[in-house]
């Protein structure tokens, strides 16, 4: 089996020059390729004590249910505004052009769960400092973040300061 960073394509200038587009379809679109990163974001879980996955629409959703699915843990949604039947609570964030809210359900983690959070990409790190947010105010302690990918050039790690942060795969770029 290839290792991880092989199943990862890169799309030069895209979207826009001077930007190396890390896509992540080529890795779940390979029966190896999704094994191999399942296996790799499991495994940066070794030893941590933790009661529930959180992850944010979509591809944390693709990469942390099954995860939790081998762990046997719940998983716990993060959606954005307005896609969550029940009580929610919502925590906005800047983007690059603009602002999104995202949401989970209010009844989702109780006070002193132990959370990971997993997702596909660090970029900016607003996304899951918005999530962080959400799980604090609901009386939740995250105790690990998990990424399949890092774009270690855009610094989203300094936005997630104190947190225990790992990627299967650092990219020095943007």
């Amino acid at each position: 089996m290839k290792k991880l960073e092989e199943y990862v394509r890169t799309i030069p200038d895209f979207p826009e020059p001077g930007i190396m587009f890390r896509d992540v379809t080529s890795v779940i679109g390979d029966k190896d390729g999704l094994r191999t990163a399942i296996n790799d974001m499991q495994a940066l879980l070794d030893g941590v004590d933790f009661d529930v996955i959180v992850g944010p629409e979509s591809r944390g959703f693709i990469f942390g249910v099954p995860i939790a699915y081998n762990l046997y843990k719940p998983f716990v949604p993060v959606r954005k505004k307005g896609k969550l039947p029940c009580e929610t609570i919502e925590e906005s964030y800047d983007l690059e052009y603009g602002q999104a809210t995202i949401e989970i359900h209010k009844d989702a983690i109780k006070p002193g769960d132990r959370v990971v959070i997993v997702d596909d990409l660090i970029a900016t790190g607003g996304t899951t400092k918005a999530i962080i947010n959400l799980i604090e105010r609901l009386g939740g302690k995250v105790v690990s973040i998990v990424f399949l990918m890092e774009l270690a050039g855009l610094e989203g790690r300094k936005k997630l300061e104190g947190y225990d942060v790992k990627a299967a795969l650092v990219y020095p770029g943007k």
